[in-house]
């Protein structure tokens, strides 16, 4: 099996700090993240470092995880979230969120990279991962929009 990647670079029309805020509050992802079903902090290893558990459910597939989180806030280039996957389904997870400030807004960078560890569930996200990404995107600029209001128009 070959590990899935998918990277985006994207400029939006919010802070960096608002963005950042809202990817590292993952509690909060139940209420607005496609296929997320639970979400919580499991324990916090220290300042900008925790253990985040998440479940995730579509048709018959129903999996939990659990991933290390390191929050870099306070970053120069701009805040830093990266988690590494340590439970759960998949032989290998990691991801990265960027947040640099740009004239409009924010520049957000995200990569991901993952395997599973089941070749069906493999193949089956595989198949659906574009329009998965495609809607995951949708539903945090959504959120950003209700949080922090609809951004200008230039």
């Amino acid at each position: 099996m070959a590990i899935t990647r998918h990277a985006e670079r994207k400029i939006v029309r919010f802070a960096p700090k608002q963005l950042f805020d809202l990817v590292a509050d993952v509690p909060r992802y139940p209420e607005f993240l496609p296929w997320c079903t639970a979400a919580r902090v499991r324990r916090k290893e220290g300042p900008g470092v925790e253990v985040d558990e998440l479940a995730i459910g579509f048709g018959p597939f129903h999996e939990k995880f659990v991933s290390r989180v390191v929050l870099t806030p306070d970053d120069p280039a701009g805040p830093r979230i990266l988690t590494t996957g340590v439970e759960g389904p998949f032989k290998q997870l990691a991801s990265q969120w960027h947040f640099r400030p740009h004239p409009d807004g924010c520049e957000i960078e995200f990569a991901l990279e993952f395997e599973f560890r089941s070749l069906i569930l493999q193949h089956t996200v595989r198949v659906l991962f574009a329009e998965a990404v495609k809607r995951m995107v949708a539903a945090f600029e959504a959120r950003a929009a209700q949080l922090y209001g609809k951004p200008a128009s230039s």
